[in-house]
């Protein structure tokens, strides 16, 4: 008789966090619009989730670049005996598929975290309970710094990190299989539809992370145990959401072409 009292609580925790999310969600896009714009908080958060994530991205997308193309370029070199079109088989898939889901996935794991620790050391410190208090609405002075940094941000980041991905996999191309860089940088086979889904992507994962983790940071109960636990549930979440989110525009695209 357990089971199913353990079945129904998760899943009645799964829709309170679901509803808390969209709430969250809706109130951060109402001061978007209405509220007022706290630059120097917004800037403060763009430098901690853009500036402070470009060595990361660069240093994981790089090295997924470069394990495309040798993959690739063993493949190639197996099947066909010519390893020279490797670029134009690696860059569309980066560009529309991993650069922005592996950006999204690295922003959700190091982003979200903190700002789920962030906001939920808040709330324990009854912080929050003091910036309502003040007629302060935790969605326009927590949420929403984060939510626009992170529209701007992931979208830069994941530029950067498809950059790293195609220098990488160039040099790659060049020194283990000889193939001419003028060659590998032949963008033909790279769509526009390619480019707009993979932006599309970055913008989504953008607004989703930052509204998952503060919702995850608001949540929280307790002391430091209920901080880990909503750090942990802003991770699982952000990086669920990134992958479902990847899956929706991935098909959507699919039937535009």
């Amino acid at each position: 008789m357990s089971e199913p009292s353990t079945l129904g609580g998760l899943a009645r925790e799964l829709r309170a966090q679901i509803g808390d999310t969209i709430d969250v969600g809706r109130q951060a896009a109402w001061y978007l619009v209405r509220g007022r714009w706290d630059w120097p908080a917004i800037f403060a958060q763009a430098h901690e989730i853009g500036v402070r994530s470009v060595f990361f991205v660069i240093v994981c997308l790089g090295f997924l670049g470069a394990i495309i193309n040798l993959q690739a370029g063993f493949q190639a070199t197996r099947i066909i005996g010519d390893a020279s079109l490797i670029g134009q088989q690696a860059m569309p898939l980066v560009v529309r598929l991993l650069g922005p889901t592996l950006t999204g996935m690295m922003v959700a794991t190091r982003v979200g975290t903190g700002i789920a620790a962030e906001i939920g050391s808040m709330v324990v410190t009854e912080q929050v309970d003091a910036l309502r208090m003040n007629r302060a609405p935790p969605a326009e002075y927590l949420v929403k710094p984060r939510l626009v940094a992170c529209m701007v941000m992931v979208p830069a980041l994941t530029t950067i990190g498809i950059t790293a991905a195609f220098f990488a996999g160039m040099l790659v191309a060049a020194v283990g299989f000889g193939t001419n860089p003028g060659t590998y940088a032949d963008f033909d086979v790279v769509v526009g539809l390619d480019l707009i889904e993979g932006m599309v992507k970055a913008a989504a994962y953008g607004v989703a992370i930052p509204i998952i983790a503060a919702t995850a940071g608001l949540r929280a109960r307790g002391g430091s145990e209920g901080v880990g636990e909503a750090t942990t549930q802003a991770v699982v979440a952000a990086s669920l959401a990134v992958i479902v989110l990847d899956f929706l525009i991935s098909g959507a695209v699919f039937f535009l072409r």
